[in-house]
């Protein structure tokens, strides 16, 4: 069976400062279709940069990006990002922004209303459609840039750390929301992280990349049945994944502390 996605010898190199920095070298791995993949690494080490590829907003040095068989050029409806930064139109409600993208697609509104209402029930979010992103929380922003980007439909969706703002308590909330979302919309699903509980509790497979020049260091699987609730962070399984990933991780993040550019 092909892969969903296929990242073949990328390598991204950036002129910084009058330095040459090299973020990614002879980076391969392959998404199948309808998983969850989770990617940790150190700071600086190429994880979101690896996004921006896939997701065509930069062009990678060398190397290609395949999906579905045709080579990637630029962005694409296709591909659906979400930052950790609150990325939505201050100008526009909730329900608005969540059609943004359907809108500009040509949509009705008819057609529009129907999948905003269906993700706003499914974000929890049902009630707040006239609201504007100055009212909301930080839970809520990212729920609604989360809304938005599924509602365009997208084959992949590429998050990078989504979570990362968030305090703990609403960062838990919000990891088991996406996976009951994506438990019934099965996207194939790409998520960077800091945080290695995160990673196992999220993914089927999590990426560990080395320290800069970013590659794949190690693909560890997570067998743990879905869905998953939080208690299974407790589980001997998730913790000897846990000890696992936390030594990966301490190498690189040893190499990046004594690296220079």
């Amino acid at each position: 069976m092909q892969a969903k996605l296929i990242v073949e010898n990328v390598s991204k190199t950036f002129n910084a400062d009058r330095h040459t920095v090299t973020a990614l070298e002879n980076t391969n791995f392959t998404v199948q279709a309808n998983q969850f993949i989770t990617i940790l690494g150190p700071s600086g080490c190429g994880k979101s940069t690896i996004l921006k590829v896939i997701a065509g907003l930069e062009d990678p040095s060398g190397g290609q990006v395949i999906l579905d068989g045709r080579q990637i050029h630029g962005p694409g409806k296709d591909r659906g990002m979400v930052f950790q930064s609150y990325t939505l139109f201050p100008w526009l409600t909730v329900k608005e922004n969540i059609e943004f993208g359907l809108d500009v697609a040509g949509k009705s509104k008819a057609e529009r209303t129907e999948v905003s209402q269906y993700y706003l029930e499914k974000i929890g979010l049902k009630g707040f459609e006239e609201a504007y992103p100055r009212s909301l929380s930080g839970g809520m922003k990212q729920r609604v840039a989360i809304a938005r980007a599924l509602a365009n439909d997208p084959q992949v969706l590429l998050m990078d750390e989504p979570f990362g703002a968030l305090d703990a308590q609403t960062r838990t909330v919000m990891q088991e929301l996406l996976l009951d979302v994506w438990e019934e919309s099965h996207k194939t699903i790409l998520f960077v992280t800091h945080d290695v509980d995160e990673a196992i509790f999220m993914g089927d497979v999590v990426y560990v990349m080395t320290a800069r020049p970013g590659k794949i260091k190690a693909a560890i699987d997570v067998p743990l049945d879905r869905p998953r609730k939080y208690d299974v962070k407790v589980s001997d399984i998730f913790v000897d994944i846990k000890k696992e990933l936390l030594e990966l991780i301490r190498e690189e993040s040893w190499k990046a502390a004594n690296s220079n550019i």
